[in-house]
């Protein structure tokens, strides 16, 4: 916690092989009105200078041999230092309010213990930008959403808190690179509390995954696959009953007690 009371944030950017657009994204990351306490770069095997732009801008390297995203995302979260950690891909841009967005609402909201937020496009037709990135995202959730009882989170544009990480971070599949990490996180985090969409939060993102359809295919069957392997443990009802049930035995705050204004009496019952 700084001085201020403020908590102590961590960026993490999981990355493979994206020199130019890591560049793009550190120096959004320069310009935020709250700025990081660290940024972690993790270096998942690359072959161009990704892990030189990252020094370049005062990131901290880690290096992830185990292949896949899971993988280099955990090892991440792993070391991340500050309270709050914020997650996004080396080919995004944030807007530059975007960590203090992030970080003000879990003080705002301290029943959270994750968020996430919205995108738009930053490359493709211009006009079909922001139309086809809430397209995207809202197929995204209309999935997911039942699946999970709570929003999904969505992995280029995330937050929770490094304690509920330390309490998940046995459980999740990091390494199976086969699947989705942000889905996987959604499963574990969704079990420790409650999974928020934070409006205002949005951010810039590639629509390179989109270009090949090979690759396309690919993403769908890892989705598929990233929801399966939590199952029958998660199957649906399951999933929602078990989340109802630990909701309801959670302590509500006490209400306060009603104002008396000075001179005022007590209503007779």
């Amino acid at each position: 916690m700084h001085d201020s009371g403020r908590p102590t944030v961590s960026v993490v950017i999981p990355v493979k092989d994206d020199d130019r657009e890591l560049g793009r994204c550190l120096a959004a990351l320069a310009v935020q009105t709250r700025r990081p306490d660290e940024v972690l770069v993790v270096d998942n095997g690359s072959s161009d200078a990704s892990a030189q732009v990252a020094r370049a801008a005062g990131a901290t390297v880690i290096r992830c041999e185990h292949r896949g995203i899971p993988a280099a995302s955990a090892a991440g979260y792993d070391a991340a230092k500050g309270q709050i950690i914020l997650r996004l891909d080396a080919d995004c841009v944030p807007a530059s309010t975007w960590v203090r967005t992030m970080t003000d609402a879990f003080t705002r909201h301290p029943g959270v213990v994750a968020f996430t937020g919205g995108a738009r496009f930053l490359d493709g037709p211009r006009r079909l930008r922001t139309p086809l990135a809430a397209l995207y995202l809202g197929a995204y959730a209309l999935v997911l959403t039942p699946t999970l009882g709570h929003v999904p989170l969505f992995g280029s544009n995330l937050a929770f808190r490094a304690s509920t990480w330390r309490g998940i971070r046995s459980r999740v599949h990091r390494a199976d690179p086969e699947l989705h990490d942000d889905i996987d996180l959604s499963f574990h985090l969704g079990e420790t509390g409650a999974v928020r969409y934070l409006r205002g939060a949005t951010m810039g993102i590639s629509m390179r995954p989109f270009g090949d359809a090979g690759g396309f295919v690919r993403r769908i069957v890892r989705g598929f696959r990233s929801v399966l392997v939590h199952w029958p443990r998660d199957f649906p009802p399951l999933r929602w009953l078990r989340l109802a049930v630990t909701a309801a035995a959670e302590p509500r705050p006490a209400r306060p007690a009603p104002r008396i204004s000075d001179g005022a009496q007590p209503a007779a019952r």
